[in-house]
């Protein structure tokens, strides 16, 4: 992975900001193009590089035999930075899975979850890394992750609509036939139906 240049980042920002007719003599304006750098680089794409099988691997410890239940997370929150606009989204996450080989702890869920979305990526990608990274790297025997998000790009501009929130669903393993159950009725924390 290419490592990053802040210099190069904070100088980017500063003609973004020219570009737009900014005028950096502007005392509020004196360190914007280091702290947008800064913001960037060390929190809202942290998630850039991690290897996510060394997180589970460190932030788990075997299961045998698997255990029956459903491991469930609920209310993990969520920042991420869309591509389209590099504008932020944020709201929560519910996840659940079987375990099978190793049991997760429930802070390296939400860790895995934290990494996998501070990124630019779409909201679907990161529920997908989610439930794939829990069975290809946990050896979960299914997993579950719904994202329900505030996309700042929706809310702020374009169709200007402040309250609408993006939800997705991703389902791997034993989880992907499991339809409206009762188990994955409590991780919405919704009644079943059907």
């Amino acid at each position: 992975m290419k490592p990053v240049d802040r210099e190069g980042a904070a100088r980017g920002i500063a003609a973004f900001l020219t570009a737009l007719g900014y005028d950096l003599g502007d005392p509020a304006l004196a360190r914007t193009p280091e702290r947008v750098a800064e913001a960037f680089a060390d929190e809202l794409l942290a998630g850039r590089g991690v290897d996510l099988e060394q997180l589970l691997l460190e932030g788990s410890e075997p299961c045998e035999p698997p255990l029956p239940g459903l491991v469930v997370v609920r209310g993990v929150r969520v920042a991420t930075v869309c591509p389209h606009h590099l504008l932020p989204a944020v709201g929560t996450a519910n996840i659940a899975y079987l375990p099978g080989r190793r049991l997760v702890g429930l802070g390296t869920v939400a860790r895995l979850v934290d990494v996998c979305a501070r990124k630019l990526t779409l909201q679907e990608a990161v529920g997908e890394q989610v439930t794939t990274a829990l069975v290809q790297h946990a050896g979960a025997r299914g997993a579950f992750c719904e994202l329900e998000l505030l996309h700042t790009c929706l809310a702020t501009r374009g169709a200007d609509q402040p309250d609408a929130r993006l939800v997705t669903v991703s389902r791997v393993g034993a989880l992907c036939d499991a339809g409206p159950s009762a188990d994955l009725a409590l991780v919405l924390g919704r009644p079943a139906r059907g």
